[in-house]
């Protein structure tokens, strides 16, 4: 699919769940994409991606930015603590807010550095061994937590299991930002943003469909 093909699928997407046309953000993921397809997409004008590494965001969008000028750039990956005040630098926002340890180390860094990209606090819906993030019965105090150290909390973000209908964890994920005061929805992929959209998704991770399968090596 081309991103105008993208985009023509999420303006549906929106207006069959009866939502505002470009309620939703699409966050193209190039990690791992040759610069050649990220400045593909950039000459076509889209300007919102997502980076799962510190130091591989750092390694090329800084020259894009300087190039195409400003760009929102979001990191959905794990973030190690000894690379948050460069992520600070970097990101407008950050999906994988996960542990306390991070909420501490953010709200310090926010403090000296007089800024913190919005935050998306990363829920662990199916409870898996192998993923980052809070689970679900941990996740109203973790809120709380991130709010009184005065984070700029915006939402909530899921991965759900491969192997399990995704609607399931997206309406979990949507029922724990609801009781919690928060609008910000981070959820769906290349293969199910439609059913994400469906659920209240504010923004999407969308990569192969846009790049093409990502290269590694």
């Amino acid at each position: 699919m081309s991103l105008p093909d993208i985009q023509t699928a999420i303006a549906k997407a929106e207006s069959d769940a009866g939502r505002a046309a470009g309620s939703v953000t699409l966050i193209a993921v190039s990690k791992v994409q040759p610069n050649a397809r990220v400045e593909a997409v950039l000459t076509e004008g889209h300007r919102c991606f997502g980076e799962n590494k510190v130091q591989e965001a750092a390694g090329k969008w800084p020259t894009f930015r300087d190039s195409f000028g400003a760009v929102d750039l979001h990191l959905i990956g794990p973030l190690q603590t000894n690379k948050a005040r460069q992520a600070i630098g970097l990101f407008d926002a950050i999906h994988s807010l996960d542990r306390p340890k991070l909420a501490n180390t953010l709200a310090r860094l926010a403090q000296q550095e007089g800024q913190c990209p919005d935050l998306f606090v990363q829920v662990n819906t199916g409870e898996e061994e192998q993923k980052a993030g809070i689970t679900p019965a941990d996740a109203d105090a973790f809120i709380k937590e991130c709010v009184a150290l005065d984070l700029p909390v915006k939402g909530l973000m899921c991965i759900p299991p491969v192997s399990e209908e995704p609607s399931l964890h997206f309406a979990l994920l949507a029922k724990i930002a609801a009781r919690n005061g928060l609008s910000g929805l981070s959820m769906g992929m290349s293969s199910d943003f439609e059913r994400a959209i469906a659920l209240g998704a504010t923004h999407v991770r969308v990569g192969s469909a846009i790049f093409g399968e990502r290269v590694t090596g």
